[in-house]
């Protein structure tokens, strides 16, 4: 009989403050991979799969057989390598089915005519409450919008992978700005995933390191109702909603926004080569109006 608590290993990238992980069932080796991150450096251009190799590394090092590449969004702040990993491993790919919303919606952003917005371009699309495995153990999926309409929480033995929905307790919530996002809605998903048993344990896919600490990417359920900045300062759901959108409006878009979101809503696969042989990003002017400045 298998545990109902996976293996977890995390993988923090210093570049996008990001957590990736592998979680394993340590009864039969089959492991799914979450959230993993493309290399990207954007002042030069240049893509790299040290990431990606890192998580290989590990899961040929303990045995692991890859049996899902698992993507909880498209994602804003760093280009997903699931596509990569796909490639490598042959695993299949999964997202929730709401990604064709966010296909839909940057599809227009980019003017990008031709572009599928299918969900094809994943081997699996989760509907919310959609059950399946990882080895033994049993997983499923919560709908979980607000930062963006397409984000799921997949949720694995005692495991819940939450993303930009929850941070840390000492960082409060995902901001809830981007283009189809809603912080009314992000209240809503937070609250679901808050109603799982206490000692669920919480990974998030960020940790931007309040005050210089080392980064940090697990706790539990019953840690976040008593210690989250937000969660348990804000009372209600209006009090959540005046702090999160008083908080967006003093935020500067991802750096890599733009850059991101044609990777990702493809599923994580670069743009084709053009006739010299390199590949371009397409990046739209003024397509995000309102957002803060840096001052940099």
């Amino acid at each position: 009989m298998s545990t109902n608590k996976p293996l977890v290993k995390g993988f923090f990238d210093e570049r996008t403050f990001s957590a990736q992980y592998v979680v394993a069932d340590p009864e039969t080796r089959k492991c799914a991979i979450v959230d993993p991150v493309l290399d990207f450096d954007e002042k030069s251009g240049a893509t790299a799969t040290r990431n990606a190799d890192a998580i290989l590394s590990y899961v040929n090092e303990q045995g692991f057989e890859v049996e899902w590449i698992l993507d909880t969004h498209p994602h804003a702040d760093h280009f997903s390598a699931a596509r990569y990993l796909k490639e490598k491993t042959g695993a299949p790919t999964g997202i929730g089915e709401k990604v064709v919303e966010v296909q839909k919606l940057w599809k227009g952003i980019y003017h990008w005519p031709d572009f599928p917005a299918n969900g094809s371009q994943w081997d699996k699309l989760f509907a919310e409450g959609e059950k399946f495995s990882v080895g033994n153990i049993p997983a499923r999926v919560l709908f979980s919008p607000g930062h963006t309409l397409a984000s799921i929480t997949y949720v694995i033995g005692d495991a819940a992978f939450v993303h930009d929905t929850l941070f840390m307790p000492d960082s409060g919530t995902a901001r809830a700005d981007f283009p189809g996002g809603s912080a009314l809605r992000l209240y809503s998903s937070i609250l679901e995933i808050l109603s799982l048993p206490d000692d669920t344990r919480i990974f998030t896919g960020h940790d931007y390191q309040p005050g210089g600490r080392e980064p940090r990417w697990e706790s539990t359920v019953a840690e976040q109702k008593a210690r989250n900045t937000h969660m348990s300062k804000c009372k209600t759901e209006a009090e959540f909603v005046k702090v999160r959108e008083a908080r967006d409006k003093t935020l500067s878009m991802p750096k890599l926004i733009l850059h991101a979101l044609q990777v990702n809503m493809n599923g994580g696969r670069l743009p084709e080569p053009e006739a010299n042989g390199r590949r371009y990003l397409k990046f739209p002017l003024d397509a995000l109006q309102g957002a803060a400045w840096d001052d940099q």
